[in-house]
């Protein structure tokens, strides 16, 4: 078993940051298993891992590590605020969570 900050893991899991939190994960995860557990559509994501943006088609190639930081961010259109016009452009509001 493994203790990490009150969190007691067995020994098929490791403990990685995703987007500051601690989360348990399977070891030997790729970044796209990581993707499809959280059930989250990989055409609308970004990933940073360790402070590199990884490429969506490496997913499958970058396995994740015990304490690796992951940053997840997802796109989001639609919504009813029209766009900003300062006169010169247009700017689009991007919103993420």
């Amino acid at each position: 078993m493994l203790w990490h900050k009150g969190f007691v893991f067995k020994g098929d899991k490791m403990l990685i940051n995703i987007n500051g939190k601690p989360e348990e994960v399977k070891m030997k995860a790729n970044l796209a298993e990581l993707i499809l557990s959280k059930g989250l559509c990989a055409e609308k994501v970004v990933i940073e891992h360790n402070l590199r943006i990884v490429p969506r088609q490496e997913w499958n190639k970058v396995f994740l590590g015990e304490n690796d930081n992951i940053e997840i961010v997802s796109f989001v259109g639609g919504g009813t605020e029209p766009p900003i016009n300062n006169g010169d452009s247009v700017i689009w509001k991007i919103f993420w969570r």
